[in-house]
């Protein structure tokens, strides 16, 4: 039977995420499991094609972006009281979010990675691609993919 110990949860504080993290909190109460729940923020370019950003102005935008994921990332786990007696470590990373699970998966020894998927499809899906579908090819356990 599998059993994970080590639970991946990536997070972008949406509800779909809510529902991948109760969900793994589901498995964790089953199997002693640890959950670690992670937030990327992505890199800012301070140019993009003809235009260039200011640093100080990229340096600002990605403080403000650090001090709200890590106030989001402590009200996470209080909507959940169920998850009392469960362990979560909360990450923020900074990156290509994909990269940045992968990465973690790897460092952590992670057996199971719950990801929610935003279910975008057509053009969007098409320029934006889909984190969850990239995770889901690029990992080397297990990934449940809690549709929205």
């Amino acid at each position: 039977m599998f059993a994970p110990k080590q639970i991946l949860v990536p997070t972008d504080f949406s509800t779909y995420s809510d529902k991948s993290l109760k969900e793994a909190i589901d498995i964790a109460k089953q199997h002693g499991s640890t959950i670690h729940l992670l937030h990327v923020i992505n890199i800012l370019h301070q140019c993009s094609v003809d235009y260039c950003i200011d640093s100080s102005v990229v340096a600002e935008l990605e403080k403000q972006s650090t001090e709200r994921a890590t106030k989001m990332m402590a009200e996470e786990t209080d909507k959940f009281p169920e998850a009392k007696g469960i362990t979560i470590i909360p990450e923020i990373r900074k990156g290509t979010p994909y990269e940045e699970i992968l990465k973690n998966q790897k460092e952590k020894n992670i057996d199971l990675i719950v990801i929610a998927s935003h279910g975008t499809t057509g053009l969007l899906h098409y320029f934006m691609g889909s984190i969850a579908e990239r995770v889901t090819k690029g990992a080397k356990c297990p990934v449940l993919l809690m549709r929205s």
